[in-house]
This record gives C-alpha cells, sequence and structure tokens, in this order.
C-alpha cells in the first residue's frame, strides 16, 4: 500500500465541479463521438443525417441534401415536418433551441413521434452543436419561417418570420466544426458519400443528393431495390451462384426485418453487413447471432429433407456462410447498444424473433427455388469436405502443421521480453532485409521475421491451399495461431471467430506486428499481399489495431555535416527548398538491403525517432471491394480501376 503524503491543496466541497451539458461535451468529446480526429469529425455529419432519416422512417421525409461548403462547413437539409419551435412547456423557451442545446432532449423518447429512431441515445444533435464554432438553423413549418445563430453551443436571438412558401416543411442545418476540439476540420468527399449512399440503400426510395463546392463534385443517391440494390452493389464484378439475391422482409412484435442475401463463387470470405435503425452495428449483436443460427439450421434442414447430405455430414455455420455477402436491416422501437458509439446490438429477445423470421422465409425460398437452394448446400458441402480434409492433414502431421506446433520457425530471431504488450514483431521482405533488421534491432523487445518472397495471395485461395503454404503457416506460428480464428476451423462444427479486444491480445505473442517492406512496387506488392492476408483471416487483428506499416525513409539528404531522413519525393522538395541544393548529396534508397543496420535502426526501428502508419478498418465495405478488385480473379474490374487511376501515379518503378 502506498504511503500517505502530505499535500497543501485542500480537498473539499469547491474543488466539485459540475459541468453543463455543452461544457461536458467539450471537456470529453471522445465519449460522445469516439475520437476528435477524422472518424469523429465525420461523426457530425452522421448525427444530424441521422434526425432527418428518423423523419424518413416516420414517413415524413423523401429528400435529404448534403453540401459541403468550401469554408469547411456542412449543411445537412430535408423536407420532413421541422423540428417544433412553439414554447416548450417546461423552459419556456423555443422546443428548437432547447433540441439543439440539451442532452437527452428530442421527440425520440417516447413511442408517440418517433418509432423507431437513430444517433447517439438523443443526444446527436446537440452535441454537433457543442462541438461547432458556430451552427445555424432555418425550419419550415405551418407556414412560417424560424432562424436561429449558435455561437459554441450557446443560443442567438431567434427570428421568426412568415414563409413565402406555404406549403414547405423542413429543417435545414449548417455548422462548422471547430478547430479548438477537432485535430483538423477538412471532411473526406468518400467517406461522407459512402455512409450517404449507404443510408440510401437501407431506406428504399429515400433521394439523397451530396454536393461538394470545393471542386465540384456533386452525386445522387435514390435506391427504389433498397438492400437488393446493396448486395447487387457488394457483389458488382463477382460472379454469383444464383440470381437475383434472395429477399425477404417480415413485421413482428413492432419489429421489421428486412434481409437480401447472395453466395458468390470462388470467393470464401463472408461478408454480413448488419444495421439496427440505420445505424451499422460494426460488432454483431444479437440479430446478427440469430441470423446465423437460422441461416445454418435451415439450410441443414432442406439438404437433409432431400437427401442431399450424407448421414454423417453436417454443414457448419462457415460452411453455409463461404462466400456469402447479406446485408441485415433491422428496425426496433427500444434497440439496447453496447458503448456509447452503438456497434454491437444487446437486446436478448432480437436473437429468437430474427431466428424465427430467417427460418420461416428462408425455408420457404429453399422449397420455391430448389435450383438455387441445390447451389447454395453443393457450394456449403465443398467447403465442409475441403474443411474436413484440411483438419485431417492437420492431424497427419500435427508436428508440421502451422497451427498445432508449439515449435517457432527456424528463421524467426525473436526477443527476449515475455510478456507481449511490450513486445513487436517485424514481418520483412526477403533475407537480405531481414539480416539488416536483426542486426539493427533491440533484442530486448523486437522480432524479426523474414518471409521468402511473395507470399499467396489468399484471395484466390481455399482454405487447404492456404494452409499448405509454408510462408503463411510461419507467419501465423509466429504471430500467434490463436489470434487467427478464421483458420482454426475443424470441419465439423463452428470456427472461433468474433475475438473480443481482450481474447485476442491474450493469444498474440505480440501486441504490434509491423509490415517492413521496400519502398518499391514488389515491397508494394508484398505488403498488400500480406494485409489481404490479415484482412480475410485475421480481422479482428486489424479491426483492434495490432497491425502496422513501417515507413522506410526513401531519401538520404546530406549537406555538410547535417543529414536529413526523407519519406518521399514531396519531404524532398520541401527541404531542397529550406537549406538550397548547392552542396547537397542525395541517396535513394530502393530497398532495406541498402541501408546499415546503424542506418536501419535510427530511421525505422527505433522508437523514438521512427514513422509508423497504423492500418485501420473504418469501412468494410470499402476495403472489400479494394481487395476484391486489386487482388480477385476477375481482371475487368482490376484494368478499369488502373484506367481510372492512371494518371494519378507519381512515381512509376519499371
Amino acid at each position: 500500500m502506498a504511503a500517505k503524503t502530505k499535500d497543501s491543496t485542500k480537498y473539499d466541497a469547491s474543488k466539485i465541479k459540475i459541468l453543463g451539458g455543452i461544457d461536458a461535451v467539450r471537456m470529453r468529446p471522445g465519449m460522445y463521438i469516439g475520437s476528435t480526429g477524422k472518424p469523429g469529425l465525420h461523426h457530425l455529419i452522421n448525427e444530424v443525417v441521422d434526425n432527418s432519416v428518423d423523419e424518413a422512417l416516420a414517413g415524413h421525409c423523401d429528400t435529404v441534401s448534403v453540401t459541403l461548403h468550401k469554408d469547411c462547413s456542412v449543411t445537412v437539409e430535408d423536407n420532413g415536418r421541422g423540428i417544433p419551435f412553439d414554447l416548450h412547456p417546461e423552459t419556456k423557451r423555443p422546443a428548437a433551441e432547447v433540441v439543439l442545446t440539451t442532452l437527452h432532449a428530442g421527440g425520440k423518447f417516447g413511442d408517440s413521434v418517433y418509432k423507431v429512431s437513430g444517433g447517439l441515445h438523443g443526444v446527436g444533435v446537440s452535441v454537433v452543436n457543442a462541438l461547432s464554432e458556430w451552427m445555424e438553423v432555418e425550419i419550415h413549418q405551418e407556414g412560417k419561417v424560424y432562424t436561429q445563430r449558435f455561437s459554441v453551443g450557446e443560443p442567438g436571438k431567434e427570428k421568426i418570420v412568415t414563409s413565402k412558401d406555404k406549403e414547405r416543411t423542413g429543417t435545414i442545418v449548417t455548422f462548422l466544426p471547430d478547430k479548438k476540439i477537432f485535430d483538423d476540420i477538412i471532411f473526406d468527399y468518400d467517406t461522407v458519400k459512402h455512409r450517404l449512399q449507404e443510408v440510401a440503400f437501407l431506406n428504399k426510395g429515400l433521394k439523397i443528393s451530396f454536393k461538394d463546392e470545393r471542386d465540384g463534385q456533386a452525386e445522387e443517391f435514390n435506391y427504389g431495390g433498397g438492400v437488393v440494390e446493396f448486395v447487387k452493389f457488394l457483389n458488382k464484378g463477382k460472379e454469383t451462384v444464383y440470381a437475383p439475391p434472395v429477399y425477404f422482409f417480415a413485421e413482428k412484435e413492432q419489429a421489421y426485418v428486412e434481409i437480401s442475401l447472395q453466395h458468390c463463387k470462388e470467393y470464401y470470405d463472408e461478408n454480413i453487413f448488419s444495421y439496427v435503425n440505420c445505424i451499422r452495428t460494426r460488432e454483431g449483436g444479437t440479430h446478427l447471432v440469430g441470423f446465423k443460427s437460422a441461416l445454418t439450421k435451415a439450410l441443414n434442414n432442406y439438404a437433409k429433407k432431400n437427401s442431399i447430405l450424407k448421414e454423417n455430414e453436417v454443414l457448419a455455420g462457415e460452411d453455409v456462410r463461404e462466400g456469402l455477402t447479406a446485408v441485415i436491416n433491422l428496425r426496433i422501437p427500444s434497440p439496447q447498444f453496447e458503448g456509447q458509439t452503438k456497434t454491437k446490438l444487446g437486446n436478448s429477445e432480437v436473437k429468437g424473433l430474427v431466428d424465427s423470421i430467417v427460418t420461416d422465409n428462408l425455408g420457404a425460398y429453399l422449397d420455391k427455388n430448389p435450383a438455387a437452394a441445390r447451389a447454395i448446400i453443393e457450394k456449403s458441402l465443398l467447403a465442409y469436405r475441403v474443411r474436413a480434409a484440411a483438419r485431417k492433414a492437420q492431424e497427419l502431421e500435427r508436428k508440421k502443421s502451422a497451427l498445432d506446433t508449439a515449435t517457432l520457425p527456424g528463421k524467426l530471431a525473436d526477443c527476449s521480453e515475455s510478456d507481449p504488450a511490450k513486445c513487436e514483431i517485424f514481418i520483412v521482405e526477403g533475407d537480405s532485409a531481414g539480416g539488416s533488421a536483426k542486426q539493427g534491432r533491440d533484442r530486448r523487445f523486437q522480432a524479426i521475421l523474414p518471409l521468402k518472397g511473395k507470399i499467396l495471395n489468399v484471395e484466390k485461395a481455399r482454405l487447404d491451399k492456404i494452409l499448405a503454404s509454408n510462408e503463411i503457416r510461419t507467419l501465423i506460428t509466429a504471430i500467434g495461431p490463436g489470434a487467427i480464428s478464421a483458420l482454426k476451423g475443424d470441419g465439423e462444427g463452428e470456427t472461433e471467430s468474433e475475438l473480443t479486444p481482450e481474447e485476442l491480445l491474450k493469444r498474440l505473442r505480440y501486441h504490434k506486428i509491423i509490415l517492413l517492406c521496400d519502398a518499391d512496387v514488389d515491397g508494394a506488392h508484398i505488403r498488400t499481399l500480406i494485409m489481404t492476408f490479415f484482412y480475410r483471416y485475421a480481422r479482428e487483428l486489424v479491426e483492434n489495431g495490432n497491425l502496422f506499416i513501417a515507413q522506410p525513409p526513401l531519401y538520404l539528404l546530406k549537406k555538410g555535416k547535417a543529414q536529413h531522413w526523407l519519406h518521399s519525393d514531396k519531404e524532398l522538395e520541401t527541404k531542397l527548398k529550406e537549406i538550397g541544393r548547392e552542396g547537397t548529396t542525395l541517396q535513394r534508397y530502393k530497398g532495406l538491403g541498402e541501408m546499415t543496420p546503424a542506418q536501419l535502426w535510427e530511421t525505422t526501428l527505433n522508437p523514438e525517432t521512427r514513422t509508423m502508419l497504423q492500418v485501420t478498418l473504418e469501412d468494410a465495405e470499402v476495403a472489400d471491394n479494394i481487395f476484391k478488385v486489386l487482388m480477385g480473379s476477375e481482371v475487368e474490374p482490376r484494368r478499369e480501376f488502373i484506367e481510372k487511376h492512371a494518371k494519378d501515379v507519381k512515381r512509376l518503378d519499371i
């Protein structure tokens, strides 16, 4: 027990601070929007758009527009009923002002106005106001126009005038994020576009217009087919097992469940996107558990009923979900989310509800579409048999198998530290660079694993071939077999999946996994191949923030006794302008092997001086599409990508 020390600072009631709603948000913004980085910045737009979507879900809005302005402000406009601006009975202030300045104030805390709603537990738009330098609201309702400006959350004087268009209704919100709160207030066009397109898919018939005044880009999203078009969009460029996608919906116990799914040929991972009241549940939840359970049950029941399976064959969840793309769109009155940013649904009653709806509707679909049903089961059966064969091969060669042996690879130069939280492993391209890294590292906490050449492209390979790859087996063994949950299926039951962050860290031998490749085209290709493996078979590791990319310098610029390590052509030009070109010498490092161990330590390995990029997964759909296009078996989408982006290439290594 620590010894008490005398402190002249008196701790009494005067030291207890009571923060008002706005002050609390500005003091701890991460509690409300997750972070003050790019994800938190874009969450501001999502919260305002969610209010408009709530109007659409209630049947009062069919058009939403979002505009990015040149001054970094954003305008969101809808044609809903408009936020009420009559006097609130308790505060004696306009209701719109109350909604925009008070946490947990709005029409969502009851079932008379909104049957279902999204947003951050009712704190959304007031949080946006609190974190903005200024916000302006314009409301059209009952032949009147209400306007009000807020400065750092504080309301200015409201104005109410007669509207020129008596029939117009809706709300216009314009806000400028506060530079004192956010690291950067420049919105990314593609990030905003992705969310708006997602919302349009989930609300069939809702028209969303998006305009960027900074460069003139503009798009409109309106999908009459809803989630069916969403699945088609996700499967664009893939050869499907059957068409069109399966679709069904049901309303039961005040819940609305809408699901579309489709299996793809030559793709072995699953892509299931689940939503509750238009909010993406990235960690799944009870609705996803119910869906997976019912899918496995319905296909096994059909297969047994039609004598497709042998007596001892039972399809596991990973078998029936191989190559599956699915969208689950759930709307319920009172969702219970785990965590402030809504990543996992916790309502226990939803599991049985979704299970029942999927079992009944999918069973009916299979009976009415025997050709599609047989195609799904044959694909699942092939996955089952491959998985079973892989398991038998593992049993026969247990001592050699990467997933079963405790023996570390011979080429791994391990570290002496035993605490994984303090350890990091560099996955290095080639033996030459591996040799320099081994000599330059700090042996106490840094391990080096050289990989020979380019590893297998797992985007095109089946599980048995992946497990037969020596380089991949070496990689799995080095970082910790238990962390690669997607490869642990035994052919007879469910895989270990959806590891919690705590479980994942217990299974990792190193909490930092760092890709260290040359700064040329081959190095980029090898890095992409390794990232494809982690994305497809160890996604929890990426989501948990354990994967990093080392940034070795491209240039060494010397002038006199001074030397400058530079990572890009832009950095080089900037430094040359700063110090002048006269008397300088320049060396370009194409490969890691060209550096001495001391140089490699100084620039790339030393935690005090190095630069690293953390690999994150903010938009799984976008990431999936990129891997599919660049690493998949279809040539045409890759050709289109190259033709579209060829003009953006700054340095071509031929």
